[in-house]
């Protein structure tokens, strides 16, 4: 144990973060090995240039910004029949796979729990994780397949998310057979003078490393190995939080096959031109997803020959992937967006500290920024009332929350 202390202290020194070791003696020994192995396991070099990232100055963003072209998927006419035949064929054979990411609490739903665990309010009182299954099971029989379903989990909710499915014998799958639990990345929260945070459990404060980590997450776990072991070829990656996901499409999955492009997207169309959700565009030539942020007034405004918005495809988190693509963009971390926060930490007299006000730093990656590395995808519009109804807000919000997930799922499946 000495000597790996005296590693980790030299490390620490180099970085300037001897600090995380003021309170390892009061740590049980537990706690000191997993302290000393969070310490080692934190890429250093990518942290201190994450936290002096947000000391520089944004340059003049001189992007060329263009329209991306999209299919309507109920105006394909002859064409819905044949992509479908396609996507039909590759599901038969087994090729599809589908990734949940359910790395979140429910938190801001007032949920004591992993997000995936809460129940809408249905009837049957089913959790969003049952009704993800009851879908992709659904499918399944329909095409004489198990599909193969991967949850990424965080390591927050890990234990309690497979404790969980464990309790609910699985929703009718095999764990390690046809159903997988892996943890996303994280990276540690850093106070404004660049020194990493100390939680209240005395180990370092850490923080999911976005959606965006997700094909970095599935390579490092051989998730990916696994799928190929499985013969997949293309994952659907979606959201826990949308109980109307459809994670089996074979049109969406024909137009991939057919147009050979490595990624194929869902979207919306925006509810006005001003609706605050990232939209589909090309960046300098090449696919990306540009926040609402970024949009002026005149582009959000914008519309062709026809009327519709040139900017307004939403970007719905329902995506689908080849295998090559995936280990590909997984290879090296994504671009890190800074986030400013609230995050209770430990003091240097090892005092517990809850600010008022954002004091931290927290790095995340976002899963579009990775549409860049590929020449071309696929955009398929379907309608908001039958895919998209995410849970992400309390009922107070009055948007994306319980209650409106819940009419537009019993509207859907005919419950009322």
């Amino acid at each position: 144990m000495d000597i790996q202390i005296d590693e980790v202290k030299s490390i620490l020194k180099k970085y300037n973060q001897e600090h995380l070791l003021n309170h390892y003696d009061k740590l049980d020994d537990k706690k000191r090995t997993e302290l000393l192995d969070q310490i080692r396991n934190i890429d250093f070099e990518l942290v201190t240039e994450l936290y002096n990232s947000t000391k520089q100055q944004k340059s003049n963003n001189r992007d060329e910004i263009t329209p991306m072209n999209y299919l309507d998927k109920f105006k394909l006419n002859d064409q819905y029949k044949y992509y479908e035949a396609i996507g039909k064929k590759a599901i038969k054979e087994g090729k599809l796979a589908a990734v949940t990411m359910a790395g979140g609490q429910g938190t801001r739903l007032g949920h004591n729990g992993p997000k995936g665990t809460y129940d809408i309010g249905l009837d049957s009182h089913k959790s969003l994780f049952e009704l993800l299954s009851d879908n992709l099971k659904e499918e399944g029989k329909k095409y004489g397949v198990v599909i193969p379903w991967f949850i990424m989990t965080s390591r927050e909710n890990n234990k309690q998310t497979i404790d969980f499915f464990e309790k609910h014998k699985y929703f009718g799958y095999q764990k390690n057979k046809n159903i997988f639990f892996f943890e996303q990345g994280e990276l540690p929260m850093m106070d404004t003078e660049g020194k990493i945070l100390i939680g209240e459990d005395g180990l370092v404060k850490l923080a999911a490393d976005g959606h965006g980590g997700i094909y970095e997450s599935l390579v490092k776990t051989k998730m990916t190995n696994k799928m190929r072991e499985l013969g997949v070829e293309w994952v659907f990656i979606g959201g826990v939080d949308n109980c109307l996901v459809k994670m089996v499409d074979p049109v969406l999955m024909g137009i991939a096959i057919d147009k050979k492009v490595t990624v194929a997207c869902k979207s919306v169309v925006k509810a006005n031109p001003h609706e605050k959700v990232g939209v589909f565009c090309r960046r300098n030539g090449r696919p990306n997803v540009i926040e609402y942020s970024e949009i002026t007034d005149e582009m959000a405004e914008a519309t062709d020959e026809n009327g519709e918005l040139l900017y307004g495809e939403s970007h719905i988190l329902c995506n689908l992937f080849s295998i090559d693509a995936i280990e590909r963009m997984g290879a090296e971390p994504l671009p890190y967006h800074v986030a400013f926060k609230k995050a209770k930490y430990i003091d240097e007299d090892g005092k517990l500290v809850e600010p008022d006000s954002p004091n931290a730093y927290k790095f995340e990656a976002f899963l579009f920024d990775a549409f860049g590395e590929v020449d071309d995808m696929a955009v398929l519009r379907v309608k908001r009332e039958e895919e998209f109804a995410p849970v992400k807000n309390a009922d107070s919000a009055g948007v994306d929350c319980p209650k409106t997930a819940r009419e537009l799922y019993k509207k859907y499946y005919h419950l009322d």
